[in-house]
């Protein structure tokens, strides 16, 4: 009895490991199978949540996921490299979005060209077979150039140029011109498609720069190091170059200037702790003596207002009856003038 005792207790073990597929709620949930989302409405049992939270959660977790899946299911179907495909509906639950959604991108000038002209892209094959070197060679990649050369071993020298011109070190050098030629072409492209403004060259060559290039192109050199131009030596009659558009090709001039100065670093902290510790306050004579005037006046006017308006001021009743302060005759021009006093008669016209 035994036996079948714990062999019952085993299977009914096992059968606990897979539960049913069918998830009784209270209230339905809301399912979007195109988002793969599910939101249940139902309140969470706090007794159930207090006493055993991880197994609580879990098994929420698993009910929910169990409802999608029965969803999912009900789709059409489709198999896919011996695998079972759900065909999604599209999404029903509308999500924000931290910026717009991008448009179409932009059709450069050849593509527009093609479109146009209903040109189509071919594909290119891999191989071609070449009848001098009599095998098949690689239309593109590195091999192409291993064929190239095993192809042309010798090259002719025109008449017109030097004997000793190297011909093989020429064609490098023309095909590195158009490879540059081509790259600017696609970015100008690329600038045009955007409906931005192409932006303006540092120097155009030799053949084609003028002064003012060279000069741009100078200022721009010499202000593209570390320090922004700060220790770059000027030469004698130096100009810097100026107009439209210069500031934009200067680096320097979307950077602040370096901190670093010729000066040792011992001696700027020095000036720098001087300078804090011997700072005296600021004194505004005019504010101050403006404060001065400020409170006598305030001081003569309450008093005005204690006494009822009536007093007079002391020096107005002394000055009255002193022959001291009253103004003198004039002595016809037989005195002296003192220099620097202020003289209290009247004066002759």
């Amino acid at each position: 009895m035994d036996v079948v005792k714990e062999i019952l207790e085993k299977h009914q073990k096992d059968l606990e490991k897979y539960k049913p597929i069918t998830v009784e709620k209270h209230l339905e949930c809301r399912v979007d199978v195109g988002m793969m989302l599910i939101s249940d409405p139902n309140d969470l049992k706090e007794q159930e949540l207090k006493e055993d939270r991880e197994t609580y959660l879990l098994k929420l977790t698993r009910d929910n996921t169990q409802l999608l899946i029965n969803d999912i299911w009900q789709l059409p179907t489709e198999r896919v490299d011996e695998c079972i495909v759900a065909k999604l509906p599209p999404p029903s639950t509308i999500l924000p979005r931290l910026r717009k959604v991008p448009g179409p991108k932009p059709l450069t000038k050849w593509e527009k060209f093609a479109k146009e002209k209903g040109l189509t892209k071919k594909k290119k094959d891999k191989k071609v077979y070449d009848e001098v070197l009599d095998k098949w060679v690689p239309t593109y990649g590195f091999k192409r150039s291993e064929s190239e050369k095993q192809k042309e071993w010798v090259l002719e020298v025109p008449q017109n140029a030097d004997p000793m011109t190297d011909m093989f070190q020429e064609k490098i050098d023309l095909r590195s011109e158009k490879v540059a030629k081509n790259e600017i072409k696609r970015m100008r492209n690329i600038v045009r498609a955007k409906k931005d403004q192409v932006p303006r060259s540092g120097y155009f060559g030799a053949e084609v720069a003028s002064s003012n290039n060279f000069l741009t192109a100078a200022t721009v050199a010499k202000s593209s190091t570390a320090s922004v131009g700060k220790f770059q030596e000027k030469l004698r009659k130096e100009k810097e170059a100026r107009g439209i558009g210069v500031k934009e090709l200067i680096p320097g001039a979307k950077r602040k200037a370096s901190h670093i100065s010729k000066q040792p670093e011992s001696e700027a902290n020095l000036d720098l702790i001087k300078s804090v510790l011997n700072k005296k306050p600021k004194v505004d004579i005019e504010k101050a003596v403006s404060l001065q005037k400020q409170e006598d006046r305030m001081e003569r006017e309450s008093a005005v207002d204690a006494t009822g308006g009536k007093t007079k001021s002391k020096k107005a009743g002394k000055r009255k009856g002193n022959r001291k302060f009253a103004a003198k005759k004039p002595k016809g021009g037989r005195g002296q003038k003192a220099i620097g006093k202020k003289s209290f008669g009247r004066k002759r016209r």
